[in-house]
């Protein structure tokens, strides 16, 4: 059997240093009161050692563990095949790993996992939450609260409307909706219809929300529920056909349910834009750019929004003021909506 060699110690480093353990536990756990030239001295000697600090030991002092705890509401199932959930975890991933800090990932595949959830964030585990694609039922804020972790929510809350201490990171999804159903009716379109997300999301209530602006003596023939997937998608633009088929204009609560849409306007032998036209939202550019023909749609930044979420925990961990993505602060108990844009292709 090989042996390994014996993990550099704190004691070796300061002797490579040429200062006390105390210097180098002080360095090592980034507090304050060392003098540049010996911190560097430190860091040097750690570097040429290869000394990995205990993550053990480092927590006694500085009560941090250096990990992020990311709350999806989701099954594994719909996290792994939809690219909305990897572009956005990919923009945390981005954050905490420029921060030297884990991500643990949890997803609630049923109820009954949410107990266990709750306990994991009670544990003393992690150092904060990061929790999105919440439904208006959803236990997990509770628990969060429960646990008494510091937290960020993707997405506007829909639960305690009135709370002031609730941080959360969202997309101007009303806005983004009354964009795409003002670009169909510039267009002439008279028959446009919506295919909605789930509506126990705030994000799917506000596009649909947002249609109603623009539309709001719309036919309730003309707005079909869908949820967020492209077979949700399919399913509802046949019942569209069905009960109205002479719409002429179909704005779909995200991508995924705009290809479904595009499949079955295909099927049925109808032409994109001529006949129909079709707006989705998200701007997922493995789903817009490939579809056929490619998807006009409403931009949001999903990884950035992943990456501020993470950002506003981050600081307010360190008690630094939060700091929006223009660099502008932003209360401590606060939401921050990011701007969406209008991306024009082939279908409308």
């Amino acid at each position: 059997m090989t042996q390994t060699a014996p993990r550099p110690t704190l004691e070796a480093v300061a002797e490579r240093a040429g200062v006390s353990r105390a210097t180098v536990s002080r360095v090592v756990n980034g507090a304050h009161g060392v003098r540049e030239a010996l911190a560097e001295r430190v860091r040097r000697a750690v570097e040429e050692l290869g000394y990995v600090p205990n993550q053990a030991a480092r927590s006694l002092v500085t009560r941090r563990h250096q990990a992020v705890a990311v709350v999806a509401a989701e099954p594994e199932t719909r996290v792994f095949a939809d690219p909305y959930f990897a572009q956005q975890l990919r923009g945390i991933s981005k954050e905490l790993t420029a921060h030297d800090n884990q991500l643990v990932l949890l997803l609630t595949e049923g109820r009954e996992d949410h107990a266990r959830v709750g306990r994991y964030l009670a544990g003393g585990h992690v150092d904060g939450a990061l929790v999105f694609s919440l439904h208006l039922d959803d236990p997990l804020p509770a628990l969060v609260r429960g646990a008494g972790l510091p937290t960020v929510f993707g997405g506007r809350p829909g639960w305690d409307e009135g709370r002031d201490d609730v941080v959360y990171v969202d997309s101007d999804n009303r806005g983004g909706a009354r964009s795409a159903v003002r670009h169909l009716a510039g267009l002439g379109r008279t028959r446009v219809a919506h295919i909605t997300g789930p509506l126990d999301q705030t994000s799917a209530a506000d596009r649909l929300a947002g249609f109603r602006d623009v539309r709001p003596d719309t036919d309730p023939a003309l707005v079909a529920r869908g949820d967020f997937t492209s077979g949700g998608g399919e399913r509802a633009m046949r019942e569209l056909l069905d009960r109205c088929p002479g719409l002429d204009a179909v704005f779909a609560a995200n991508d995924l349910t705009a290809a479904g849409a595009l499949r079955v306007l295909r099927e049925r032998g109808l032409r994109v834009p001529d006949d129909v036209a079709v707006v989705g939202f998200d701007d997922m550019l493995p789903v817009a750019e490939e579809s056929d023909p490619p998807l006009t749609t409403v931009r949001q930044d999903i990884e950035g929004m992943g990456r501020l979420m993470a950002r506003l925990l981050l600081r307010g961990l360190d008690g630094e003021a939060p700091e929006a993505a223009d660099g502008a602060s932003v209360p401590a108990a606060s939401g921050v909506i990011l701007p969406t844009t209008l991306v024009r292709r082939a279908t409308a």
